[in-house]
Parts: C-alpha cells; sequence; structure tokens
C-alpha cells in the first residue's frame, strides 16, 4: 500500500500552488559528511575511497567496471523510483500528497578523479555531452516519462560529498516546478507572438553585448536581464533547438567547448574549485512536439564578491522577491575580464 512515510511522492503547497518532491525511503542512504573542496591538482588520479571511481565498489557490493571514458548507472540511493506504489491522499484539498514514479541515473564524466568540467579537454566533455544525449533519448523514449533533467551539483557548499567529475539525471513522470513554470511561459510567448521567446532574447543580447560573457558560432553564455544569483548565467543555443537529440555534431563540439570556458572562467575568477548547480531545460518528452521550447542550461553559483561570501536566500527574498546588489552587467564584465586569460 502507498505509504508518505516510505514511498517517493509529491506534497502540494495550497498556498503557491507549487509541489515539492518528498523522497523519505533516502534518509537511509549513507552520507559521508561534508568533503571539503580541494582544488583538482591536491587531488590524487585515483581514490580507492572514491565510489564513483573505476574498479570500486559501491553501496551493496555493486563494483564499478574499469571504465575508461565516460560511465552511467543507476543511482544507488534514487530520490525516485520506476516502480512506485501508486496512490494519493486528499484531505479537503489542503494536505495532498500523489505518487510520483522516476528514473535516477549517475553520469561520470571521466575515470579521473581529480578533473572537473573546468579542466578537461574540449573532447573529453563532447563526450559527455553525447552522453547525455543518449540518456535523454533513452529515457525520454519511455512512455511514462514527461521530463529528463540533467544536473550537476558541484562543492560540499552545494550538497556534493564526492568530488569526482559526475552528474545526475532525473527522469520524472510529471514536469517539475521550474520547467513547469518555463513550459507555460514560453508556450504563452510563443501563441501570443509566433515566435520564440528565448530566441528572440538572445537576438537582444547579442545586439546589446553587455551581458554576453562568451559567445562562440552555436551558443551563448549570458548573465540573464533578470539574474538572481550574482553570477548566475543562462547558456543559449543560436539555433532554435528544443533538446538534446537535435543537436548536430559540430553543435556538440560548441558546446563542449563553451562549458569548457565558462567553468574555467568561474574558477578563475573565484581562484578556488568554484561550487554550483547546473542543469538543462529541454521540452518535455510527453511526445508533442513543443516548438515553444528552446534548448538550455543554468548555472546557479552562491558566491558573492569573492570564495569566502556566499549569497543565501534571506529575509525578504525567503518572504518577498529575490533582491540584488551587484548588476548583471558588471557581473557579466568581471567574467569576461578573466574569460580573456583563458589561453586554451
Amino acid at each position: 500500500m502507498f505509504d508518505l512515510k516510505e514511498h517517493p511522492h509529491r506534497r502540494l503547497n495550497p498556498l503557491t500552488g507549487e509541489w515539492v518532491l518528498v523522497s523519505p525511503h533516502r534518509a537511509k542512504r549513507p552520507w559521508l559528511g561534508q568533503v571539503e573542496d580541494l582544488p583538482p591538482e591536491s587531488r590524487p588520479e585515483y581514490d580507492p575511497s572514491c565510489y564513483l571511481c573505476p574498479g570500486n565498489e559501491r553501496a551493496g557490493g555493486i563494483r564499478n567496471p574499469d571504465y575508461r571514458g565516460t560511465f552511467v548507472f543507476a543511482n544507488d540511493f534514487p530520490a525516485l523510483r520506476d516502480e512506485a506504489i501508486e496512490g494519493e491522499e486528499d484531505m479537503k484539498g489542503l494536505i495532498v500528497a500523489r505518487s510520483e514514479r522516476g528514473i535516477c541515473r549517475v553520469l561520470c564524466f571521466s575515470p579521473q578523479h581529480n578533473l572537473a568540467l573546468s579542466s578537461m579537454e574540449t573532447a573529453a566533455i563532447a563526450q559527455v555531452v553525447d552522453l547525455w544525449t543518449q540518456q535523454f533519448v533513452e529515457l525520454g523514449s519511455l512512455p511514462w516519462i514527461n521530463s529528463v533533467q540533467i544536473f550537476e551539483n558541484r562543492g560540499a557548499m552545494m550538497g556534493c560529498s564526492n568530488p569526482h567529475p559526475h552528474c545526475q539525471i532525473w527522469a520524472n513522470e510529471t514536469l517539475p516546478n521550474e520547467v513547469q513554470k518555463e513550459h507555460k511561459r514560453q508556450a504563452a510567448y510563443y501563441n501570443e507572438h509566433e515566435s520564440c521567446l528565448l530566441c528572440n532574447y538572445a537576438e537582444l543580447e547579442l545586439a546589446a553585448a553587455e551581458r554576453i560573457v562568451f559567445e562562440n558560432e552555436d551558443f551563448i553564455s549570458v548573465v540573464p536581464f533578470w539574474a538572481v544569483w550574482p553570477f548566475e548565467t543562462l547558456v543559449l543555443s543560436r539555433r532554435h533547438l528544443t533538446g538534446f537529440d537535435e543537436l548536430i555534431q559540430s553543435e556538440k563540439q560548441s558546446l563542449a567547448d563553451l562549458v569548457r570556458r565558462l567553468t574555467g572562467c568561474y574558477d578563475r575568477l573565484f581562484q578556488t574549485p568554484f561550487p554550483y548547480s547546473m542543469g538543462f531545460h529541454q521540452r518535455p518528452t510527453d511526445g508533442c512536439r513543443h516548438d515553444a521550447w528552446h534548448f538550455h542550461a543554468h548555472f546557479y553559483p552562491p558566491l558573492l564578491r569573492s570564495a569566502t561570501v556566499r549569497k543565501f536566500m534571506v529575509g525578504y527574498e525567503l518572504l518577498g522577491t529575490p533582491q540584488r546588489d551587484i548588476t548583471p552587467e558588471r557581473a557579466a564584465a568581471r567574467l569576461r575580464e578573466v574569460g580573456n586569460t583563458l589561453t586554451r
């Protein structure tokens, strides 16, 4: 039977109309405690205690293969399960919970423990982009999966207790809150203007050239005009794409190049292994076209002015509206300044 204390589910906040994903079974997973961030060069290439390094043992006695490139596997402690027990609870529309199915996977970028996207070669990151694409297609083709979220948490500050270069993939039965909000706004804009919201926004940013950080033949990175986090960036494809599966090979190379340069820029600006949460947003995988959707990625770093000054949502920001002192224009300028020092 469906049990709120055991099974993955969503709970409705009746004040906002948004849902919270609850995974009570994850409380049973082992926790290593916070692992302080160290510069990649101070870490070994192979760590016998790391459960993501090649050949090492993971939970339940599962042993990693001796992989030489990328490696993907089912999360040993998934937030969502593909065999979730269906059920719901509804008390006067105020205490509302519904079961949620899904699939969670872990994707290792490299067998080398002492790397990060910022220190990997473009060709190696392009292999990661290939695997992101494969996973999006594979998971999105399942008839009950409607959203595929690919994301990376980097750094202990962001809740990542393992510095091995990796990301996660959560495939949901329903659209998560942020995807749902972007879905509605992009569709409304498309219906009103008969054009793409982010295509038009990219044109404005390229013309202004104030908030652009990097650009290449196929992608641009920009500190968005509406940025909340001080050094938040938005990565946009120049061509109108709705998902990873529409990328051609040259665009995969371009995306790899921009990701390497942008993450390297962050590291140089703060002279530290830069903590962030980043993820790709793309069309829902319900089988419809969703022409209004534009493929993009968000980078959300929590640092304010230096590696020791952090940015949290507090006070008015938690209860009212996000507020910021550093303008997107100034943030973009600082990122560009250190970006010009990149030599490869």
